[in-house]
Order: structure tokens, then sequence, then C-alpha cells
């Protein structure tokens, strides 16, 4: 049991009006818009008024918790919680204080896990706007939320069966996505053109500054993780990297993938509509 997780979860309890929750979506940089189709929030608390949690200080973060139902045709409204905003390694509040959020979402009772981050690519074929479905990762950070004798399984540590219905469903309503590996580093400063190439070689698709601490905090909690990552720019093509332009590209991608996740979660949860089993993928 995490202390400060339970303390945080009481306190969102209160706040948000919660009996408990089903699924947690962490928004990364200009991915608000994900959430923006799904009704108005039932309740919504800032961040930094809950215990232990840090006011987000990345572009694109509003530093919001926000209760949303949604209404998938079930006797009763999928409960979601939505971290809008996240801490991250580079802050320097430590491994910890990154899991924090997706801690306190386990603590109230979320088995299905959202994550969702900005890239530079390392794939010139996926244009700006790709949005690219998690397989792996890499962690070249060095550091982890786990300490002591943790060890836990990240074998498929994102979810298989929520990855392909979601690649699925967006073939259906015509979005194009792509599924690849992330590397995380620690940042805040972005990559050189040599350490690009060096996790292109290693195996990566896409580079980012978080979710990697998250998942691994999430799979300890035995959570089911669905990650996604905007491509925003593409890494060693000697552009330069603005954070509000990346921001604007993430936003625009967000706002179309919004409806279309929201089916695959309330299809999830719904054992008899959800077709088990590992839907093949594209990439």
């Amino acid at each position: 049991m995490d202390i400060r997780a339970e303390e945080a979860a009481a306190q969102l309890r209160h706040r948000l009006g919660l009996v408990r929750a089903d699924v947690g979506v962490v928004l990364g940089s200009g991915w608000g818009p994900l959430v923006a189709g799904w009704g108005a929030p039932v309740a919504g608390v800032a961040a930094a008024e809950v215990a232990h949690f840090h006011a987000p200080v990345a572009p694109g973060h509003a530093g919001r918790v926000l209760r949303l139902d949604l209404d998938g045709g079930a006797d009763e409204p999928l409960i979601v919680v939505v971290l809008a905003g996240r801490t991250h390694l580079y802050e320097g509040h430590g491994p910890a204080a990154v899991a924090h959020g997706v801690r306190t979402l386990a603590a109230l009772g979320a088995g299905t896990l959202v994550l969702t981050n900005a890239n530079g690519a390392l794939r010139s074929d996926w244009p700006l706007g790709r949005v690219v479905a998690l397989t792996d990762h890499l962690n070249f950070t060095g550091a982890s939320p786990l300490t002591g004798a943790a060890f836990v399984d990240l074998t498929d540590a994102y979810d298989p069966v929520l990855r392909g219905a979601l690649l699925a469903a967006a073939a259906e309503d015509g979005l194009e996505l792509a599924a690849g590996v992330y590397a995380m580093l620690r940042g805040p400063h972005y990559e050189t053109a040599a350490e690009a190439r060096m996790a292109a070689l290693l195996g990566a698709d896409v580079l980012g500054m978080s979710t990697v601490l998250e998942t691994i905090a999430a799979r300890e909690a035995g959570m089911r993780v669905l990650a996604l990552s905007t491509v925003t720019a593409h890494e060693g093509s000697g552009e330069q990297i603005d954070p509000d332009e990346v921001v604007a590209v993430a936003e625009a991608s967000a706002a179309r993938l919004g409806p279309t996740l929201s089916r695959v979660l309330t299809a999830a949860h719904a054992p008899a509509a959800f077709a088990a089993g590992r839907p093949e993928e594209t990439s």
C-alpha cells in the first residue's frame, strides 16, 4: 500500500464525488482535446490542491484532475478520472513523484490506464500528427519508481488487447495509427543527433521524457496500460523543436482520436462486447 497515494485518493473521492474509478487517463503535452468530446466534467479540482501532487510545469499541461462519466449503454456509466498534466522526472522531485498520479488512480480502483505524450520520431515515414500506440519501451533514464525487492514483470507492459482494439477501431474510423517502441530520456533538453541515432539502433521508434516510469508503477499495481504518443517532431532531421508547436500538433491529433478511444474504453468494460485475444496490429 502506498500511503501517499491512499491520502490523495481519499481527497479525490471527496472532491470528485467518487465511489470508484474504472479508468485513469493521463494527458500529456497537447492531449487535452482527447477528452473534450466525452461530455462535461462531473467535477474537477486543481492538481496542486491534492495531497503530494505538484503543479505541472510543461507546456500544454492544465494541472487539473477531472471526473468524467462515459455512457456506453451499460447499466452504469464508465467512471474516468483524468489527470490533465503530469510530473516529469526532469522536474527534480524524484521517481516516486512521477509515479504518484498513476498510483493514486490505482488506489481509486482504476484497472485500466491510458497514458499519452508527445514524441520526437525516429521514423521519417511517420508524419507530424501520427499517433503511435506503444508496444514496448526503452528506459534510458536509469531510474525506476520501484524500490526494494519489487520484481515486476514488464512482458506485455502495454496491453496488446487494448492496443489491438484501438488500432482496429481507428482503422474503421478512417484514422491511421502506428505501433512502435518508445524510448524515455530524462530531459529536459532535447536529444542530440548522435543520441537519436543511438536510440534508433537500439530499437526505438520514438523518443520522449515521460510515460515509462508511470507504466512501471501501473504494472506493479496490476493495471492494464494503453499508451499513445503523437509525432510532433523528427529527431536527427536538423529541425529546431519548438515546445509550443509540439502542443499544437498534438492537440489536433488528440481531438480526432477522442471519440474512437471513448468507444474502445466502454467496450473494454463490457465483456460481452469486447473480443478476447490479440487483434492484429499494423505499423
